[in-house]
Order: C-alpha cells, then structure tokens, then sequence
C-alpha cells in the first residue's frame, strides 16, 4: 500500500485535459437537467435573461430549482437568499476537504476559482481520484466542462420551452439524480469505507425526514446534519483514508 501511495504522489500530475475528459460524462449527464431548468423558469415566468444569470453566477441546480419554486410561491427575496445559503452549505466542506488534497503553494486566486465550480458531482469525481496531490488545472478542466454544459442547457431550456411535451419536462428532472448513482456505485462496489459512509448518510438522511419528531428540519439542514455525522463517523472509522 506504501508503495502504490508513493507512486501516485511522484507520478505526473494531471492536466486540464484530464479534467475535461474525466468531467464529461457529468457534462453530459447536466444538460438535460439544464434543460428541465430552463423549462421550469420559463413555465414560471421568470425573465429569460434571469434563468441565464442564475446558471451563470449561482452555478448550483438544486437550489436554482428551489428558488424558482419559491419565486412561484411569492416567498420573499431574504428567505429565498437564506434558504439557497443553508441548501448549499454543504459546499463549504466540499471545498475545505479539496483544498487539502491541492498541491501546495496554489495561489488563492487558483483556489477561489477552482472553488466556484465545486458540484456535488465534481466533488464526488476529484475525491475519489488516486492521484496526490490534486492539481489546480486538472481541477479546473473538471469544473469548467460541467459549468459550461450547465449554461449551455439553460439557453436551450429557456429558448425551446413551449415545443416539448409535459412528460419529458418532467422526466428529465430525474436525470441529475440517476446520474450521481451512475458516479458513486462503481466506487461503492470497490471501497467499504465509502460505501459505509454512503449507508450511514443514507440511513441518517431517511431518519430525519421520515421520523416526526424531526419534521421541522429542512431539507438543507437534514443534508448537512446527515453528511456531518456520516463523514465524521467515516474519519472514526476509517481514520487511514479509503485505500484501506
């Protein structure tokens, strides 16, 4: 094991090119979610130059989704702004754990970039990569391949709306989730802390939304509750890493 952890910290770092291929299959994956997005603003009457604003500047589905909800719902703009915050915490731990795994000497500016573009998604991608340390191009090639097919969906949401019929509409909303399970399952058939940490999450996940005594946690929160407690059991557990 000593010797497999020396090799990929000697071995060439990965390049943008890396990233870029590696990062496709979510590209692909995110532009019928796009897309479904675009339909949604466009259904809800959001201005056409706002969707595009959104995808550009906020760069994060489901809380993209969520507030269009809300927008529909005439909840007021603080409570919108506060419940996307909360949903998207957990990128806050996302970009902490990376930036351990970043070469070092990285500039803050190649770091508050690479940090942008963090997704679910891109985050399950890096941290399962043998590679150490991490590097800021590769990182960006990732990130950067998923951020344009995210922008690019949208225009093609907001400006084919009204050709497609309700049930696609509604089916491509399931595409985010089916392609997340398509990127953890081949690591949770080769690693046992990760799938043990995946089951805690889970388990953690469906107690706080099924049991009553819990009602009153957001969905935001119950994510971040579920991913604190599963990833600190996992550091318990599995203190040397998944390679292990």
């Amino acid at each position: 094991m000593e010797t497999k952890i020396a090799s990929n910290e000697t071995a060439e770092p990965m390049t943008i090119n890396d990233g870029l291929k590696l990062g496709l299959p979510i590209a692909i994956g995110y532009i019928p979610s796009a897309i479904a997005f675009g339909l949604l603003a466009k259904s809800a009457g959001l201005p056409d130059h706002i969707s595009i604003m959104m995808s550009f500047f906020v760069f994060a589905g489901a809380s993209q989704f969520m507030a269009v909800n809300l927008l529909t719902l005439g909840v007021v703009y603080w409570e919108i702004v506060l419940a996307t915050f909360i949903l998207n915490s957990r990128h806050f731990l996302m970009s902490a754990a990376l930036s351990q795994r970043v070469r070092q000497g990285t500039s803050k500016k190649w770091l508050s970039l690479v940090s942008f573009g963090v997704t679910d998604e891109t985050f399950a991608v890096a941290s399962l990569s043998t590679k150490k340390p991490l590097s800021p191009k590769f990182l960006l090639g990732l990130n950067f391949i998923a951020f344009f097919a995210w922008n690019v969906g949208t225009w093609v949401g907001v400006f084919l709306a009204a050709g497609l019929p309700e049930a696609l509409k509604t089916s491509m909303g399931m595409a985010l989730y089916a392609m997340f399970i398509g990127l953890l399952v081949p690591s949770l058939r080769k690693s046992l802390p990760v799938l043990t940490v995946a089951l805690m999450a889970m388990v953690i996940h469906s107690v706080l939304y099924w049991v009553p005594m819990f009602s009153g946690i957001s969905s935001g929160w119950s994510i971040i509750i579920a991913t604190i407690i599963a990833a600190t059991a996992g550091t318990v557990l599995f203190p040397r890493g998944v390679n292990n």
